[in-house]
């Protein structure tokens, strides 16, 4: 038999370690932006493509859909309305860039603004998609601590005033302000007004994710930052993968266009998904409105779920804040529990979650917390995975100290 030819030594330092095969997902996986498939509009969807191939089809055989690079004229028109009627947020189709997902969005934004040896202001638990394409660039990261209400605007001053006196200006502020990642928490109107004037003082733009915005539970947002903002300093993404369907990959990004134009420049793949940008434009325009109140009442019953689960399993050693919400649970344990190593046992027992470590840029801080997605697990499945959580946590750590109905803290 011929020996495989090895290709390691040929991957240059400093990049990434490889993945590891994908032999299948846990039994009960509380991990990943997954959402719930019985409330994905699936025969809407249906309906949506057979009508768009019908009408305009052969537009698939030219780049762009006769829309030009920034993506499908009518999804881009859609996004228009969408935006000015749920966030306040005024701008035209040719301020948008379609991406492929909200992935694509923060890589495009960080290659054209950020080098090795910036510095950057984000929350301090974040988005783990977030954090670590930072760490890659070799970035400085300055995290700013959150309380109910979100990013904490007096730390975020200290630290911009800190950086100021040694002379560091941020390339921008990170945050995700509407069903914030991991904490679920909703930025108010005045924070929102107290960070756009401290990012004008400063001269830093800010850098706002609203990949989450459309799971609020009241369906009522404060006005999109990039909507409040009086400079032009806001750069706006948002995806409609929480939405409607994480798997179709379709992302979008709002920005003035001497910025946009440069993210265009180095977005090298001749163009996202045509197909999929075809099929929502069609989908959205007339159901959009309709489908995301029937999608968050079933994620609001889920996470009413995961919550009586975790009360009954884990008693007071599990806390948490009740998130505005979205599609997951920020979790708290006693002190004594490391959620990574909860992480590898619980998955070798079938439970799969996403230590807080991993969601923090102050790992000591996070050590024992955890995010929970309820989205796309069952009920049944939900009740289930939590009491062979409290299981496993309690055999390696002694918490909960009972198991069940009687469960109790450390």
């Amino acid at each position: 038999m011929t020996a495989a030819f090895d290709f390691a030594p040929l991957v240059p330092e400093g990049r990434p370690p490889a993945a590891a095969k994908w032999t299948g997902s846990p039994k009960y996986n509380f991990t990943g932006g997954n959402n719930d498939g019985d409330e994905l509009p699936l025969d809407g969807l249906i309906a949506a493509a057979n009508a768009v191939l019908q009408r305009e089809g052969r537009t698939l055989a030219t780049y762009g859909l006769n829309s030009g690079p920034q993506g499908y004229r009518p999804l881009r028109d859609f996004l228009v309305r969408k935006l000015k009627r749920d966030a306040g947020l005024s701008c035209t189709a040719d301020d948008i860039l379609i991406t492929s997902g909200s992935l694509q969005a923060l890589d495009l934004v960080n290659s054209a603004l950020l080098a090795r040896g910036d510095t950057v202001i984000i929350e301090q638990e974040c988005y783990q998609g977030s954090i670590n394409r930072l760490v890659r660039l070799g970035v400085d990261i300055v995290g700013i601590p959150l309380d109910r209400d979100g990013m904490r605007m007096d730390l975020l001053a200290n630290a911009l005033n800190d950086l100021k006196r040694r002379g560091v200006r941020p390339k921008y502020i990170y945050t995700i302000p509407t069903v914030q990642n991991p904490t679920g928490t909703i930025l108010p109107e005045s924070r929102r007004a107290e960070l756009l004037r401290l990012a004008e003082t400063h001269g830093v733009p800010i850098f706002e994710d609203d990949c989450y915005a459309d799971l609020v539970w009241t369906h009522e947002r404060p006005p999109a930052l990039h909507a409040m903002s009086r400079s032009a300093n806001v750069i706006h993404i948002g995806s409609f993968s929480k939405s409607v369907a994480p798997a179709l990959r379709v992302g979008y990004i709002v920005a003035p266009w001497p910025l946009l134009g440069h993210m265009l420049a180095i977005k090298t793949d001749a163009g996202s998904g045509a197909l999929e940008q075809m099929v929502l434009a069609e989908y959205c325009a007339p159901h959009f409105a309709g489908h995301v109140p029937v999608l968050t009442k079933g994620l609001r019953k889920k996470l009413d779920t995961l919550m009586e689960a975790l009360g009954e399993q884990f008693g007071t050693a599990a806390e948490f804040e009740e998130p505005k919400g979205g599609i997951f649970l920020w979790v708290k344990l006693p002190d004594d529990v490391d959620t990574l190593k909860l992480y590898q046992a619980a998955v070798r027992a079938g439970v799969a979650i996403n230590p807080g470590p991993e969601w923090s840029v102050n790992a000591k801080h996070s050590r024992n917390r955890m995010r929970l997605c309820f989205a796309s697990p069952s009920h049944d499945e939900i009740r289930q995975g939590i009491a062979l959580l409290a299981e496993v946590c309690h055999r390696e750590f002694g918490v909960p100290t009972r198991i069940g109905n009687v469960a109790r803290g450390g």
